[in-house]
């Protein structure tokens, strides 16, 4: 098992992911997250979570770079990466990205944050 910071952040990561999910479950294609106003909120308050775990990751990798290494099936750089844009370039998010991420990458994502809190 992680030491208790790591255990600390992936569970809220999990939060975070799960709250993603929630907001993303009323979406079924790229452009509902833009096409009026409540669907601009939820990829607002997506993107925010996306940022949160960014964040998170980040401080994981500081604490100990190597741990993310040892769960190479994600691409931990581009969702630290992403953050980065959110915090710094909000203009440059585009929904489709993260109707992909949500659709395509979370499932996984979910799955590698929940086998490591198990080890």
């Amino acid at each position: 098992m992680p030491d208790v910071i790591i255990s600390e952040n992936l569970m809220l990561i999990v939060e975070s992911l799960d709250l993603i999910n929630k907001r993303f479950a009323s979406i079924n294609q790229p452009d509902d997250l833009v096409l009026d106003e409540s669907g601009v909120i939820i990829l607002d308050s997506i993107a925010m979570r996306l940022q949160v775990v960014g964040e998170l990751l980040k401080k994981i990798d500081k604490k100990n770079s190597a741990f993310l290494k040892k769960y190479s099936e994600i691409n931990w750089d581009n969702i630290m990466k992403l953050r980065d844009i959110v915090s710094h370039h909000y203009e440059k998010v585009d929904h489709e990205i993260i109707f992909d991420i949500c659709k395509n990458h979370l499932p996984k994502l979910i799955q590698t944050v929940q086998k490591m809190l198990l080890q």
